[in-house]
């Protein structure tokens, strides 16, 4: 009995060893490359590295036009070490920075209609960068494609590239652009297949019955790459300046405070969580919030003090955008992003403070209260400047100053130079600064 047992046990264990599947995740990234991006694939990765049962198996379904230079190195550079396969699948595009997250990986798959190539190096208005940033992108496209080794094709003995290292270069090349489609690509050896499916493209590589899970950003993944774009990062830059300089124009603390505060801790945010703010550059941004309470508060005027507090958080919030070792290009992209909100900020407080604003913002900074003596508000009486010429008694001597009576009404008055007893019939002969003045007739 124990014997029928064993071999039952031993032959249920040799069906589920012969029909157990390749755990295979995928992660899509089907919009432009991005700090969002680069945050998504470095949680897919590690819930790839870590999970249990463990994964066999990284597709990335890539359908991009390309995006920011830094983000698509740094995809580049997680997915090269990786000690698991890595297939590239690409789904419609693979432009530019998409080219070159689609060599790092160990497999390329490209549909029918797909395309893979133009990455030459441009600006973020679209302009293409000098030759020595084209250099530079070229020579990691080179590299990249070098980094699969070569093979010595079946009938052969001269040794191949894998991934054609100059092809690769020429990608970049604004005279030549190379873009090729999925046929031209695998017939220069760029990719290892044609298929319309992920499951179908896995069957190429003989993994035929792949147990396919889609990695899914978690909400939280999501808000962070969305605050780490360079149009909302633009609009909190616009917020922060504008909210400095309203309240900076506002008394006490206020609503410009409040919005300046709420888009610099959106900002910072997401590199705070991620671990990536560099402490000088926490240490600029504290320093020109209190130069610029200093200059407010304390210093007359606006000089040294505020012009110092404004460059140093100019400095920080750049800082936020750079990382060490970072390409030339996406400096380029910072500083651009930089200056659009600086440029924004100037037009959102232009508009708010001039007549086509809002009607509240106007009544804060500028007077426009009508201030009444039934409220409290007390004025100059400036009745006796209808005094002039009128003549009266003086009620108590003049030394200079004293009291006069003119018809039956006590003024404070004046003399105009020598001394005046009481009882002596005096003119007034001016009327200044809320006091009249008298001379004996």
């Amino acid at each position: 009995m124990k014997r029928i047992s064993l071999i039952i046990a031993l032959l249920m264990l040799t069906v589920g060893i012969s029909v157990a599947s390749t755990r295979v995740l995928v992660l899509t990234i089907d919009d432009d490359i991005s700090a969002q991006a680069w945050r998504n694939t470095s949680r897919a990765l590690e819930a790839f590295n870590t999970a249990s049962p463990a994964y066999d198996m990284l597709v990335l379904r890539l359908n991009t036009y390309g995006g920011e230079v830094d983000m698509a190195d740094s995809i580049r550079t997680a997915l090269m070490r990786q000690h698991k396969p890595t297939m590239a699948f690409i789904d419609h595009n693979a432009a530019s920075a998409g080219a070159l997250i689609s060599l790092a990986c160990d497999t390329i798959i490209m549909s029918t209609s797909a395309t893979i190539g133009a990455a030459s190096v441009v600006s973020g208005s679209g302009e293409i960068m000098p030759p020595k940033y084209q250099s530079y992108w070229s020579s990691i496209m080179r590299s990249t494609a070098m980094a699969h080794g070569k093979y010595i094709p079946e009938g052969d003995s001269v040794a191949r590239w894998r991934r054609n290292p100059d092809i690769a270069a020429d990608m970049v090349n604004p005279e030549r652009a190379i873009s090729l489609t999925a046929v031209e690509a695998v017939d220069c050896g760029m990719a290892d297949g044609v298929a319309n499916s992920i499951v179908e493209a896995l069957a190429r590589i003989d993994v035929p019955e792949p147990e396919l899970t889609y990695y899914e950003p978690s909400t939280s993944d999501s808000l962070l790459g969305f605050l780490a774009s360079a149009a909302v990062r633009a609009i909190l830059i616009t917020l922060i300046i504008g909210g400095i300089y309203m309240e900076m124009h506002t008394p006490g603390l206020g609503f410009a405070a409040a919005v300046a505060i709420v888009a610099a801790v959106l900002y910072f945010l997401p590199v705070v969580i991620t671990g990536a703010l560099a402490s000088w550059v926490i240490i600029c941004f504290i320093l020109g919030v209190v130069l610029l309470v200093l200059e407010i508060f304390v210093v007359p005027g606006f000089g040294v003090t505020g012009i110092s507090g404004i460059c140093c958080i100019i400095a920080s919030l750049l800082g936020v955008m750079l990382n060490p070792g970072q390409f030339a290009g996406s400096v380029w992209s910072a500083v651009v992003t930089l200056v659009v909100g600086i440029i924004l900020a100037i037009a959102l407080v232009w508009w708010l403070i001039s007549r086509h604003g809002p009607r509240w913002v106007n009544r804060v900074i500028a007077l426009e209260h009508e201030q009444k003596a039934e409220d409290g508000y007390i004025g100059v009486d400036t009745a006796p400047a209808e005094l002039l010429g009128a003549t009266g008694i003086a009620h108590t001597d003049l030394r200079p100053s004293g009291k006069v009576e003119i018809d039956g009404q006590f003024y404070d008055a004046t003399s105009t130079g020598e001394f005046i007893v009481a009882g002596t019939t005096v003119v007034v002969v001016r009327y200044e600064a809320a006091q009249i003045y008298v001379r004996k007739v």
